[in-house]
């Protein structure tokens, strides 16, 4: 058996979501550079990654708690999460740094019925820690000696 996305959990701090979908892109602006047009080298570009999640109401009720508890959505502090999923095959572990949450889609309902309802739930890396990808961190130590204490 291979990692589906059921075999995925995410884990908000010490919350733990069922997520209906989540999403994780990474954005690396790295670059091939060129004499006479001809590719001889690259250059690092910035980095950064951002995803998303989608929760039905049960799970997005949960996020909401946290969030009164901090006062308001707005106010959640960044936190670390992970992904992790398992099979007798595959692992797949991925530690995310400083996520900071926002909502897109609060409501995208439709009346016609047939499906739960979801909530659709942005978010972007802050931390200079980034990704790590089972264990492996994405960026070297080079580029974040100077950022991270």
């Amino acid at each position: 058996m291979r990692i589906s996305g059921k075999n995925l959990k995410f884990m908000m701090g010490d919350l733990k979501l069922q997520a209906q979908k989540w999403t994780l892109s990474i954005t690396d602006n790295s670059a091939v550079t060129k004499t006479n047009g001809v590719p001889d080298d690259y250059v690092d570009g910035d980095v950064d990654a951002s995803g998303e999640l989608e929760l039905v109401t049960s799970q997005f009720n949960l996020l909401m708690l946290a969030a009164k508890q901090a006062g308001s959505f707005r106010g959640l502090p960044t936190f670390d999460a992970m992904g992790f999923g398992q099979t007798d095959r595959d692992t797949l572990k991925v530690d995310m740094y400083g996520i900071k949450l926002k909502i897109s889609d609060l409501i995208d309902a439709d009346s016609s019925g047939g499906s739960a309802l979801v909530h659709k739930i942005p978010f972007d890396i802050t931390s200079p820690d980034f990704v790590h990808i089972n264990g492996v961190p994405y960026l070297r130590p080079d580029e974040t000696v100077d950022i991270i204490g």
